[in-house]
């Protein structure tokens, strides 16, 4: 299937029923299937061909995710950017996937403004909701290129979209994903979770990741998606308890801020069948309060760009007992495989280890990838014996449950957001001060994990951790900056010279 069957599925089971909803008005899935054959046939007027890469940069907005569904029905690749990467990763990624156009909103001008000179390739820029100078305003462009769209064929195996990730260089990759991926994961969802006649999904996470995956199985059951376009809890529980919300997706941060907010208990969530949480691990206790206060309805996904969610699931019911308790020990693992999904654990020779044994989580099947983008060293290296790495450390245990109890590659997970230390060790090593340093997560009650530095002066620098703290988050962004930063006269090194991360981490643990 094609992004754009995922609505036309919706569309065939009532054109007059809730698609898309925003601040109490709704589009219906006739509406949203209209303009999407519209930016469709706008699209290849502009020249837009088949296999096309085509570029969204938008916040959560209905009209942005009506753009994925028209170049989806134009033949093109959706080319999904982060609004909270800083302009340089955002270029890299843009002439990697030789995007040729750029939906973007206006609030984003000034970060595609500094971008777009070094960006031969991108030739169309449409402004979805104001006017710039140098882009065209989408109602205009709409009206220049109207026409009705060509049919295409696209085999399920071609690309459908290309996903920017960062690696252990710190250089974003992109990650090629294709009908038949995307097909497969809306297929595990619906078979993993609890689902009934048009569900009422709520979309507070960015539409640019897991939250917006989400929204094709709800579509082909011909659900309504309720979409928040900034996060405000307060609001989260209010539409919960308006629209009768039966699914909705948060990173367990967006969870602890939930249930520490005044008005959960006084909210009526009984509507909801399934509270999916993932991109980040959730503690065993908060995950518990939240069983007893918001309902059994928490279901956990595990998954990565390279293979979209649906890797091992933890269903609503998967946390309970045959005898309705708490199954407190299931609550730290992440869930068991999907049907479609095989998983194993593998020794560094690739060897596949037993149960109860700690090695790198591997993954097989039509959800994973079809590679790295013009990568095939990469592609290559993460497909190594057979098996996709996820650079996960964990084992699976005598039921199949899975648990994840270190990464490879040093990845930190900050507020449902990937971070890799290398990259915040390059910006570090930056600044002229600086001679070595060292990056790690370290346990956080609101964030996962802390991105937490220790630096390493050159011979009569002069700095302070403020100052390190805002050169990072200036050349990052916010997400990937350290929140803690400690300046050491020397850093633990190996004898060959290595710096020894264990016993960084181990240093900044002591009370």
């Amino acid at each position: 299937m094609r992004l754009s069957d995922y609505l036309d599925k919706g569309a065939s089971l009532g054109g007059d029923a809730p698609c898309l909803t925003i601040g109490g008005v709704s589009q219906t899935y006739a509406q949203v299937q209209r303009r999407s054959r519209e930016i469709a046939g706008a699209l290849q007027d502009s020249g837009i061909a088949v296999g096309d890469r085509v570029a969204v940069l938008s916040a959560n907005d209905p009209l942005a995710l009506t753009c994925v569904f028209g170049i989806s029905r134009a033949g093109g690749v959706w080319c999904p950017v982060n609004p909270r990467n800083e302009a340089a990763e955002n270029r890299e990624l843009l002439a990697l996937f030789g995007c040729r156009c750029l939906f973007f909103q206006e609030r984003f001008a000034p970060l595609v403004d500094r971008i777009r000179g070094d960006l031969p390739a991108l030739t169309t820029l449409v402004c979805l909701d104001g006017e710039v100078e140098w882009a065209v305003p989408f109602a205009d462009w709409l009206a220049q290129h109207a026409r009705e769209p060509d049919p295409v064929s696209v085999p399920d195996d071609d690309l459908c979209m290309l996903a920017g990730t960062g690696g252990t260089t710190g250089r974003p990759k992109g990650v090629r994903l294709t009908g038949h991926n995307m097909e497969t994961a809306t297929a595990l969802t619906l078979m993993s979770y609890p689902f009934g006649v048009r569900p009422r999904y709520l979309a507070l996470a960015p539409l640019t990741h897991s939250a917006g995956v989400l929204t094709f199985p709800i579509m082909a059951l011909g659900g309504e998606t309720v979409i928040m376009p900034a996060p405000d809890l307060g609001e989260f529980l209010r539409l919960v308890e308006h629209h009768r919300i039966t699914h909705a997706f948060l990173p367990p941060t967006v969870i602890y801020g939930l249930l520490d907010h005044p008005a959960l208990d006084a909210t009526d969530l009984t509507s909801l069948r399934c509270l999916w949480y993932g991109a980040a691990p959730m503690s065993p206790v908060r995950l518990t309060e939240a069983l007893h206060r918001i309902g059994p309805v928490l279901g956990q996904l595990f998954g990565q760009t390279e293979a979209p969610n649906m890797i091992a699931t933890l269903s609503p019911a998967d946390h309970f007992l045959p005898d309705g308790s708490i199954a407190t020990a299931r609550l730290s693992s992440a869930g068991r495989p999907t049907p479609l999904t095989q998983v194993a654990i593998m020794a560094p020779d690739g060897a596949l280890l037993p149960p109860g044994e700690r090695g790198e989580i591997v993954v097989r099947g039509p959800l994973v990838m079809a590679g790295y983008h013009e990568n095939p060293a990469a592609t290559a290296e993460v497909s190594a014996h057979g098996w996709h790495h996820t650079g996960d450390i964990g084992y699976l245990d005598d039921e199949n449950f899975l648990f994840i109890v270190d990464r490879a590659k040093d990845m930190i997970i900050t507020g449902g957001f990937n971070v890799y230390s290398a990259e915040v060790e390059q910006a570090l090593k930056a600044h002229p001060a600086v001679q070595d340093c060292a990056v790690v997560g370290l346990p956080d009650d609101k964030w996962g994990e802390r991105v937490t530095a220790v630096a390493q002066l050159r011979a009569g620098g002069s700095t302070d951790p403020a100052a390190l703290i805002a050169f990072v988050k200036d050349r990052l962004g916010g997400v990937k900056a350290p929140k803690q930063v400690e300046i050491w006269p020397d850093l633990p090194r190996s004898t060959v010279g290595k710096v020894l991360k264990a016993e960084i981490r181990q240093r900044l643990s002591r009370p």
